[in-house]
């Protein structure tokens, strides 16, 4: 009776053990998407207060947000076109980790921009603004870059496969319709150079 109390014990411990991991990490996977939720709310609630300054705020105020958003939708649709490939395409993951990089430098001009928007000497903006628009299009431009290779790349492979496919539609018709060719054939002439007659015995 010791061994079986033994033995019960230990699967009781092993089931516990196993339902403590698996609370640990259910509790950790929803903390992780309330956090990615909770900053995908910030995000786009940052990105309707620089829309709405855009088209609201004049002169340099309205110039800062410009970039701002210029920036952001550049970096942004290009990340999703990068992830929507790389599932079909390993060869986009370099590109993937380039763009995190220019990714780190976009946030970085990014906060200097919106810490520009506080700034309340209008002449120091406007002073640096020439040199802040050429980095945004410096980085936009990385951005876009990048973008456009991945649809050719995209396209150009998809091209490719219309066309193979083409050829194998086009082979396995021809095969389906084998009787078209046995009839097409034409009657080989005999040594006289007419074509030969039934030989029927006669």
């Amino acid at each position: 009776m010791e061994t079986v109390g033994i033995i019960a014990f230990l699967f009781f411990l092993i089931f516990a053990t196993l339902a403590t991991v698996a609370t640990v990490r259910t509790v950790r996977a929803v903390k992780r998407q309330v956090v990615k939720g909770t900053a995908q709310a910030r995000r786009v609630v940052e990105d309707n207060r620089i829309r709405a300054r855009r088209y609201t705020v004049p002169g340099t105020g309205g110039e800062l947000a410009r970039l701002r958003l210029e920036l952001r939708t550049s970096l942004d649709s290009t990340y999703r076109a990068l992830e929507s490939g790389r599932a079909a395409d390993a060869s986009l993951s370099e590109a993937a980790a380039l763009l995190a990089r220019l990714d780190g430098h976009a946030r970085e001009l990014d906060a200097e921009l919106k810490s520009l928007e506080r700034e309340p000497d209008r002449g120091r903006i406007a002073e640096r603004l020439p040199q802040l628009a050429e980095r945004t299009h410096r980085i936009t431009h990385s951005a876009d870059t990048l973008r456009w290779a991945a649809q050719d790349r995209a396209r150009h492979f998809a091209d490719d496969d219309l066309a193979a496919l083409g050829r194998d539609i086009a082979t396995e018709a021809g095969a389906l319709r084998h009787w078209e060719k046995a009839e097409e054939k034409p009657e080989k002439p005999d040594r006289w150079g007419q074509p030969r007659l039934g030989t029927s015995g006669e």
